[in-house]
């Protein structure tokens, strides 16, 4: 007998946790590990957010919330989208999640069913078409080019479709790639959508991390027709490095926050009580340290641009969001794979390899790591291309 369910059995784990995994275990026998490899800010939480968890635990707001989470959050949620994104959303229509990648799983399963086509833009976040497969619905990827940073246009959208598409994914700014989409780009794609009433999934968890005189723009902030079709993601684990806290949110017209509600009834009941109250903390208070870590992060990615620009062997685009880079190993005739592999084991340099984001002509680095780190894995990385 099968004891486990053909949509669970066909699912590949994490890659992105796996490597991470690896790369701690050899950091833990002892072996001087360049980790490049984590999606995570090396920042601690800012401290008055821990204060605010801390006060709530102390004031025993341990209890259930409503499965959506605390009105004080959700409220909170709909004036920053109103004030920051230019998107109106009522509370009711907010469901707060135990993290942007369990909204996405949310908003998936509440709208797919099986035989219902996701159109997923490839190079994509390595959980986006799991989630697809876990609902019994199927992922249709359409293939982005280098030369176009990595992004979907309105035409290669309209490629993909068929009559059984029921959603497209939109990250921006993107993980991996670190591509942001820009207004006219967004538009072009949800006027293709509009025509066919196509759901939009937009997850925009990296929206405050954009670097330059690039700007982060939200689907539902284009018309009121996209706003219909849209379901915005976003939470607090990378703007405020609160990635342990498994805190995000879903963002939609209220017959889909009633689905994702009820889910999450059946699932979590509802998020961490006293975790809530930190974001309502987050939220509400000076974003100064956000700046700061965000200028931070430029310094390293323009280290990085400019040391990656002269290595052999290997290209990349300008990251205009995210901490990271997508690099083409194509010319070093090694897939991806066993790219990472040989970095890791030979110049000890954990990296991400392409196939995990549907391109196995790439690898990943992030520069979520001190600059001390990103140097010597640099210099490790190109020792490695040098000899390939």
């Amino acid at each position: 007998m099968d004891f486990i369910a053909e949509t669970i059995a066909d699912l590949s784990p994490s890659l992105t946790l796996s490597i991470t995994s690896q790369a701690k275990q050899m950091r833990e026998d002892g072996i001087d590990v360049c980790g490049l490899a984590a999606g995570e800010p090396d920042f601690d939480t800012p401290q008055h957010i821990k204060n605010a968890a801390i006060d709530a635990l102390q004031d025993g707001e341990t209890k259930y919330t409503a499965v959506a989470g605390l009105k004080a959050l959700r409220m909170g949620l709909a004036k920053k989208l109103k004030e920051e994104n230019q998107i109106n959303y009522e509370p009711d229509e907010i469901v707060v999640n135990c993290g942007a990648k369990h909204s996405c799983f949310n908003a998936i399963m509440a709208c797919c069913d099986a035989g219902d086509e996701v159109i997923i833009p490839s190079p994509y976040w390595t959980s986006y078409p799991e989630m697809v497969n876990a609902v019994g619905a199927k992922p249709v990827f359409a293939e982005t080019k280098q030369e176009n940073n990595w992004k979907i246009t309105a035409e290669e959208f309209d490629n993909a479709m068929t009559g059984s598409t029921k959603m497209i994914i939109i990250n921006s700014p993107n993980n991996p790639t670190g591509a942001v989409y820009t207004r006219e780009e967004l538009a072009a794609i949800g006027e293709v959508a509009a025509s066919e009433d196509i759901l939009i999934l937009s997850d925009e968890i990296y929206e405050k991390l954009v670097y330059g005189e690039s700007k982060h723009v939200s689907m539902a902030s284009i018309s009121d027709e996209i706003r219909r079709l849209t379901i915005t993601i976003n939470g607090f684990s990378k703007a405020y490095s609160m990635t342990g806290w498994r805190l995000g949110y879903t963002a939609a017209i209220k017959e889909i926050a009633d689905a994702i509600d009820t889910i999450q009834s059946h699932s979590t009941s509802n998020p961490t009580t006293f975790a809530q109250f930190g974001a309502i903390a987050a939220l509400t208070s000076d974003q100064s340290e956000i700046d700061d870590m965000v200028e931070e992060y430029n310094i390293r990615r323009q280290y990085v641009l400019g040391r990656l620009n002269t290595i052999a062997n290997i290209s990349t685009i300008e990251p205009e969001g995210a901490f990271y880079f997508l690099i083409n190993i194509e010319k070093t005739g090694i897939k991806s794979v066993n790219f990472s592999e040989k970095l890791l084991s030979r110049m000890q340099v954990a990296t991400i390899p392409g196939v995990a984001f549907g391109n196995d002509q790439t690898i990943r680095i992030s520069y979520a790591t001190s600059l001390p780190i990103i140097k010597e894995g640099l210099d490790r990385l190109e020792e490695f291309c040098r000899a390939h």
